[in-house]
């Protein structure tokens, strides 16, 4: 039997790659008790700090204007930042 790779004229297959499990799926879709509006207005440092301290699992900063998609992740809270200032916040 001519393997697959043979029969197209190929010499030698590359090895087919191999498939390890994903990523796990989080336990918990709960947001932290928080008040994004909060963020407005603090150091872009002060406010990472301050959302890691109330559990928030990803922390975005983003310049003003950037693209992004909009797909909802939970535990995560955005901060457009302008001049190293929180200029607005949101949660997703």
């Amino acid at each position: 039997m001519v393997g697959r790779c043979a029969a197209r004229g190929f010499r030698h297959c590359p090895p087919r790659p191999t498939v390890r499990g994903m990523a796990p799926i989080p336990s918990s879709d709960a947001q932290p008790d928080d008040t994004p509006e909060s963020y407005v207005g603090l150091d872009e440092a002060a406010a990472e700090r301050r959302a890691r301290s109330h559990g928030w699992t990803t922390v975005r900063s983003l310049p003003p204007g950037t693209i992004i998609t909009l797909e909802f992740l939970a535990g995560r809270i955005n901060f457009e930042v302008a001049d190293s200032t929180v200029t607005r916040c949101w949660v997703g």
